[in-house]
């Protein structure tokens, strides 16, 4: 058995469901979860004929690379997107089953280990989304953490990092707009980033997985490739982007993403994924691309996100630190006490809302845990179920700043 398994820390819903072990939420409230991102808006009709009349593809074995047809589809989609000259879809991009498995695929391309030479770091944020640590780990490297505290507006601190450390830095995770913060990297911060990465040869792997849900229409968040070829760097060099139609199209049961970027990481991954990835059916493909060239449901799920966030931040604003963040769908709420863990568990027994606490979604760096007094609220259900919860929630909270029984 690889010893390295057992480096993992516990997942944190695993830890969520510690947390709440023997308590029985009061019965009067029918159950309501905001503690998993996981989309429930309807899938786009568009992708759901698309798949059916694609039926005949489960018939065959896909090539590992992916059809021309969708290939074509995500490139065209991030020229257009981020306003790119072109994407080469024959040796710039890869379909991938979901952005999950690439992330964690990523870290096993770039990483070597080699006997007497120091142990290669990973550099992860603080708070992150866990497969990059895991990554990080069953790869044989050290991660190391990069904290995102709210006195930075939870950007990435990378003047904390030392300059020894980035000369054993081999890649660094980012996500933007981050999770579960919102946050998204502005372009000081990447060119930071990428001056980091010319001088110590490191790849970047971008997790752009929520980048299609953002408040106004007129701003949407300026990605990775997009950065990177308005500071002059139009190779991508060590830049290696992933997305997926999860979170843009809700369609997280599809199991659909890219990677794309530099063609020669491109072309490196391919040859791995021959080994270890799975091809995704040609089925899948058709319906991804019919979701890649379309916008019409990527504007309605954006705006059916945006009347939650509408109507929910002006409630919570009163009982918890909140603001309305630049991407995503998550609320990264401060409790007033700071005790993420009991409010999330008297919350459920008192009301029946499940939310996840911020420390859960972090490690203590230094005796700093950046997400201790958070909470991450997932506004992925229905706007009635969304108020529902905000109103219990804003009743627990308000009896709770009182010391009165909630």
């Amino acid at each position: 058995m690889n010893h390295l398994l057992e480096s993992l820390s516990p997942y944190p819903f695993e830890r969520l469901r510690a947390l709440i072990k023997g308590v029985t939420p009061d019965p009067a409230f029918t159950p309501i979860s905001m503690s998993i991102g996981e989309p429930k808006h309807p899938a786009p009709a568009i992708a759901r004929q698309a798949m059916v009349d694609a039926l005949d593809g489960l018939s065959n074995y896909p090539p590992t690379l992916g059809g021309e047809p969708i290939r074509r589809a995500m490139a065209q989609w991030l020229q257009q997107r981020y306003q790119l000259p072109s994407i080469d879809p024959a040796r710039q991009i890869i379909p991938v089953n979901g952005s999950k498995e690439a992330l964690y695929a990523i870290a096993q391309l770039v990483v070597d280990v080699q006997p007497g030479k120091p142990r290669p770091i990973v550099l992860i944020p603080n708070p992150c989304y866990q497969v990059y640590e895991g990554a990080a780990l069953l790869a044989g490297a050290e991660p190391m953490y990069v904290n995102q505290t709210a006195a930075r507006g939870f950007a990435p601190d990378w003047e904390s990092i030392s300059e020894s450390d980035w000369a054993r830095v081999q890649l660094v995770y980012v996500c933007s707009p981050g999770n579960p913060s919102g946050t998204v990297l502005d372009r000081t911060q990447w060119a930071q980033l990428f001056e980091r990465s010319a001088r110590h040869g490191f790849v970047i792997a971008s997790d752009e997985c929520y980048s299609e849900i953002y408040p106004d229409e007129s701003k949407p968040p300026e990605g990775a490739l997009q950065a990177a070829h308005a500071l002059g760097l139009t190779g991508f060099d060590r830049l290696i982007v992933f997305s997926s139609l999860s979170k843009r199209s809700s369609l997280p049961g599809l199991r659909s993403g890219f990677a794309a970027g530099d063609a020669t990481l491109i072309e490196r991954f391919l040859l791995l994924r021959t080994y270890n990835g799975g091809a995704m059916s040609q089925t899948v493909q058709a319906a991804s691309v019919a979701a890649w060239r379309d916008e019409s449901h990527v504007i309605e799920n954006r705006a059916l996100y945006r009347a939650k966030f509408d109507a929910i931040v002006p409630m919570l604003e009163p009982v918890l630190q909140v603001e309305r963040p630049q991407g995503g769908f998550f609320l990264w709420a401060g409790v007033p006490d700071g005790d993420d863990t009991t409010f999330a568990r008297d919350l459920y027994a008192q009301y029946n809302v499940l939310l996840l606490p911020g420390s859960f979604l972090a490690r203590s760096i230094n005796g700093v845990n950046p997400g201790a007094g958070m909470l991450r609220i997932a506004l992925v259900d229905s706007l009635e179920a969304c108020l529902e919860a905000t109103r219990r929630i804003r009743m627990f909270a308000t009896a709770r700043a009182s010391g009165k029984p909630a």
